[in-house]
């Protein structure tokens, strides 16, 4: 991490903390301490732990769309087997973090929601633009003959995103992946059907 800016440092090594311990439970020091900042330099980019939150949010969601082209727009697969690589990426990542930090957008939505609207609609608008993504999978599905033709596509995506979430919130729970394969099968066998060509 030598390389990296100091501003990149501060938020990259905040937004490991926050995904282990929480936004609320991660003080400054901590984050100094880890990357070995003075505590200056903190205040030199940041005017307040909030807007610091928010650098960290918006990072993440920079990151992590770069993720969701590469597996949701690839169009050397049809748009389903998309989807299924991207609940396979998830399953991989809870397995890797052995179920226990899952997603940083989702966790800071339980977590901050309630406390702050800045940090509400802020994760909101992150969330609006991963459910445009999934509008964006669906509708090719529909028109490639995967899904019904009167598929509402905004309503699937929808279930699409907070189904996931809260798959995501029950493995890490049970420390299981089983959720995430639950909510993947049911996703797949009950409700994205209803075109003769869709594939069991």
């Amino acid at each position: 991490m030598k390389n990296i800016a100091t501003r990149d440092k501060l938020i990259i090594t905040g937004a490991e903390l926050i995904a282990q311990n929480g936004y609320n439970a991660t003080g400054i020091n901590a984050v100094l301490s880890a990357c070995g900042v003075p505590k200056g330099s903190f205040y030199h980019y940041f005017a307040s732990k909030e807007e610091f939150g928010l650098a960290v949010i918006e990072h993440f969601a920079s990151d992590y769309a770069e993720a969701l082209t590469a597996l949701l727009e690839d169009e050397a697969l049809d748009p389903l087997e998309r989807l299924r690589r991207y609940f396979a990426q998830g399953r991989t990542h809870m397995q890797q973090c052995d179920h226990t930090t899952g997603c940083l957008i989702g966790n800071l939505g339980q977590e901050l929601s309630g406390q702050s609207d800045v940090f509400r609609d802020a994760l909101n608008q992150v969330f609006q633009r991963w459910e445009q993504r999934f509008v964006t999978c669906l509708a090719a599905a529909r028109d490639q003959g995967l899904l019904a033709p009167g598929a509402d596509i905004e309503a699937l995506a929808s279930f699409v995103l907070t189904g996931w979430q809260g798959a995501m919130l029950r493995a890490k729970t049970l420390k299981s992946p089983t959720p995430m394969e639950h909510f993947e099968t049911i996703l797949f066998e009950y409700v994205l059907v209803g075109s003769p060509s869709q594939e069991a």
